[in-house]
This record gives structure tokens, sequence and C-alpha cells, in this order.
């Protein structure tokens, strides 16, 4: 049995049976002190965990569980440098590209390099090869060097910069960089590469096209070091497509794709906010670093959204989770913690190699409110599955309007307190529902949740606010004994599609292929141009 640190696991599997059949009603009426008891805060954030199913003797027992898998060494061995992604020999350093006055020569002079780059462009000094002003930025990336990067420009749209648009391109589908191209000028566009590898096969893909447009433009080779800079740590290749060594930012093995957006991976943050706000952005992931780094168990925001995730998944067998921002600049957050989380953590063997028998990360989705509430809510409030859910909103709107924000929060609050207590077919039989409709209008709740509250939404605390979820990640794969840093199960279907394109594009060989590969690909070649 690969049991997590076996103990305090089986005290909890034991504790589950006699608390996960009481009711969040339950709960609250029986300590009035409740919400005081399970919500922490960090200067101005708060985090709400008192609706989720569990009691003092449940955190008591996932902290101990915590103690039991060392998470405190584990930290320790993360910000030592310590390989522990050991499957690829890495060390774990993102905290690193943060760390402000202490963070590394490399990681200084590689920011420092990004701040003057940022200044040029915003001061109109760097110009296109027909001497025009550059007014559109395209980032082409794909997974980290794509989400994280297109969630912050995002989210800070109230500070973006004047006359200069960041736009992202991820997607191998054509329509992707076509339809982005179509609405630009060559000649005051400028592209960011972003690849470790500079290999990567839809990221390269989609830079060899927009090559090739620029191209058609200028009919000048010379132009590709004025329209492209590169994110990347393969100067041989980054000079081979035409890119200068100067305008290459490097970024470091130690640096996890999901982890990469306070690295040259955040340089289109920079450009869209301007460099200063990109320096506040490390300075709230920084504020949460020291936190997670110092703070005890009981009071550890990260470590407790790690507790509760864990204690939903493994003991009240909630598979699903939702989180959802009451926040329109949020909305891609949803898509960037799933990277984060279930590349992270979806693994089924250990650190030692061994099959778990123990469910990992949760399935994770969502949708900005009050949109889902049109949609899928409904499936929350009246449907059979158990699914976790973090409500996420704002103390100011990033966009006031006279009484937006009222509502939205009050459509927050709503749904999180209907999900929890929900509605019992006496209480809709005295707000006049007839009996025949009772059945329909019954509403179960005890859906957990957890609220998580921000003064406002700036670049400091989207900084806190990623930070946190990153380090959450981390206490989970020690929670769960897993290595959080590789992702292996991405690899197969690379490999995979690298020898089905030339099935498809040309006409080699299938008869080694299974036979309904065969057979789409026998489909698809009548398509073919």
């Amino acid at each position: 049995m690969q049991v997590p640190l076996r103990p305090a696991w089986l005290a909890l599997a034991e504790h589950a049976r006699s608390i996960k059949h009481r009711h969040l009603r339950e709960l609250f009426a029986a300590d009035p002190g409740r919400f005081e008891r399970f919500s922490l805060t960090h200067g101005r954030i708060l985090l709400d965990y008192s609706k989720q199913r569990l009691d003092q003797q449940t955190m008591a027992l996932l902290r101990q569980l915590a103690e039991q898998a060392g998470w405190r060494t584990w930290m320790d061995r993360m910000r030592s440098g310590e390989a522990i992604n050991h499957t690829e020999g890495r060390a774990v350093r993102h905290a690193d590209l943060r760390a402000g006055d202490r963070a590394p020569p490399e990681v200084k002079n590689v920011l420092g390099r990004m701040a003057d780059f940022c200044e040029q462009i915003h001061a109109g000094t760097w110009r296109g090869f027909s001497g025009e002003r550059i007014t559109d930025i395209v980032n082409i990336g794909i997974g980290g060097s794509d989400l994280g990067p297109r969630m912050a420009v995002h989210a800070l749209a109230a500070f973006e910069q004047p006359d200069l648009n960041v736009h992202f391109v991820s997607n191998l589908d054509s329509a992707d960089l076509a339809s982005t191209l179509t609405r630009l000028n060559p000649r005051s566009t400028l592209f960011i590469v972003a690849s470790k590898t500079f290999t990567t096969l839809e990221t390269m893909a989609n830079a060899h096209t927009a090559r090739r447009w620029v191209l058609a433009a200028a009919d000048d080779e010379r132009a590709i070091a004025c329209h492209f800079v590169a994110a990347s740590t393969n100067l041989a290749a980054t000079a081979e497509f035409g890119i200068a060594s100067e305008n290459v930012f490097e970024f470091w093995d130690w640096v996890g794709g999901r982890f990469s957006l306070w690295s040259a991976i955040g340089l289109p943050i920079a450009l869209a906010v301007g460099y200063r706000n990109f320096e506040r952005l490390l300075a709230g992931a920084h504020d949460m670093d020291e936190h997670f780094f110092d703070a005890p168990a009981d009071a550890n925001l990260p470590l407790t959204l790690a507790l509760i995730t864990l204690w939903n998944t493994n003991f009240l067998n909630a598979h699903s989770h939702g989180v959802f921002p009451y926040s329109h600049s949020l909305a891609l957050l949803p898509s960037h913690l799933q990277q984060l989380e279930m590349e992270s953590n979806g693994k089924r063997a250990n650190r030692d190699g061994l099959a778990v028998d123990y469910a990992t990360n949760q399935i994770l989705w969502g949708e900005a409110g009050t949109n889902g509430q049109h949609s899928f809510f409904q499936l929350l409030h009246q449907g059979s599955a158990l699914v976790a859910c973090d409500f996420i909103a704002l103390g100011k709107s990033d966009f006031p309007l006279p009484g937006h924000h009222s509502g939205l929060l009050a459509n927050c609050l709503a749904q999180s307190s209907a999900l929890a207590f929900g509605q019992t077919v006496e209480e809709a039989r005295a707000a006049g529902i007839p009996d025949h409709l009772l059945p329909f209008r019954r509403f179960p709740g005890n859906q957990p949740s957890t609220t998580l509250l921000l003064p406002e939404l700036t670049p400091f605390t989207l900084g806190q606010l990623i930070a946190l979820y990153e380090h959450k990640v981390f206490c989970l794969g020690v929670l769960w004994n897993l290595n959080s840093f590789d992702q292996w199960g991405v690899e197969l279907g690379k490999q995979l599609a690298g020898r089905l394109a030339p099935c498809i594009r040309d006409d080699a060989a299938t008869e080694a292929l299974d036979a309904s590969t065969r057979g789409l690909i026998a489909h698809l070649r009548q398509f073919r141009s």
C-alpha cells in the first residue's frame, strides 16, 4: 500500500468516516465562531475556509500529516538549490526569480536587459525595418510560455501601456496565427519567440510563418533582427533564425515552464504594463514566498490550501475542483492553474517510481463569475457530483462603474452560501413553492468551498495570488510524495505526432500503426490539396 506517511493518513481515514456525512449547516450551528476559527489573513488577503467540510480535528490531523511528510524539510531542500526534480536532475528555483536584491546575479542581469528593452519599445527608439514605431507585440509560445503571461496581461489590463498592444499566439492551428496577423502591420509588429530549446514544434512553426510574413513586406533578411526577439537558451538556433544575440533573453533549466512567468518569459507582461509594474508583480510574489517560508503551519495560506485539497480529494472523494474568480480581469486564471496544478501533480508514480494507490490531482476547471452561474452552476447546486470550489473576489473593482461591483460581490457570496447550505423542502414550502414542485426546488447544499478575498487587483496582489497557488502545488507534491516538477506525460504525444505527421502529409507507410489510426489517416488523405 503506497499511502503517503501512513500514521496520519490512516488517522484521517478513520476521522473521515465520522465527519464526511455531517452537513455544513450542522457544523456552523455547532460552532458560532467557525468563521474566525477557519479563516486566515496575510496582509490584506483573507482566506475563508469555514465552508469546507472539516473541523478542528480534521485540521490538526492534516497538519500532522504535513509534519510527517516533512514539508519544511522539502521547502529547505528546494530553497538550498538541491535537485528535488530528481527525474531531470534539476533544482527548483523559481522563487529566486523574484527575490529582489537577493536574486542571483544572472537573474538580475536578464531583468536589467528586459528593463532596457522595455524602455526602448515604450520610448519609441526601437524601430521596425521601415523606421516605424512598434505598436504591436506578438508573443509566440505554448504551455508555460503562453498561459501565464497571457493570463497576467489580461489581468492587468487596467495598467496597460498606451499605444502598445500585446497579442498571444500558441496553437499550431493556423487559424490562431492567421487571424492575429490579419489585424497587424508587419512594419510595426515585433515578435517574441518564447521557447527554451527553440525547437518546440508549435512555437517554431508559428515563428517561421511569422518570419515569412515579415520578409514578404521587407524583402530583406536584415529586417528579422528588427522584428524578432527571443526568450531562449539556444543561441545557435536563435542566431540561425536571424535574432541578434543581444536580443535573446535567457532563462534556466531550474525554471519550469509553468513557473516561468517571472523570468524572461514574462517579457510580454513587462511590455504590456511597463517594467515598473512587472517589478511590482515580482515583489508581490516575493511577499507570498516570504510568508510561505516563515509562517507556521496553522497560519500558512499555501499549506492550508494544499491540506484542504488533499482532504477533499482523498477523504471526501471530490475529484473535480472549480476555480471561480468573480473578476473579469482574472478570467484566464483557471486556464493557468489548470496547467500549474494538473501538469505538476497529475502523476501515478511516486518519487520512488512506485505506482500510487490513492487519488492525486483533481481535475481543475473554472470560469469567471457571473458567467458560470448561467451555465454549469446548475450541476453544482443540484447535480450528483461533489465538486470543491475556490471563489476569488476583489474588495475594489479595477474598472469601477456605479452599481456593478456590489452586485458582483453579492453574487459571489450568494453562490458560496447557497452551495454550502442549500434549501430544504421545508424552506421551499415556506417560501410558497407548490408541493408538486418541491422535489425540483430542493437544494442539498454541503458543497465545500473556499473564498479568497483580495483588496484589489494590482501587479502586487496578482503576484501574491499566483505565488500562493504555486506553493500550494509544491505542498501537495510533498503530501502525495510526487515530483511536481517534471512532466513526462506531455512527451509521449509529441513523439507520436512526430511519427504520424509524415503519414498525413506524405505517403509514409502506416502498416505499423494501430487499426484506428490507420483508418483515420486513410480518410484524411482524401482532403490533401
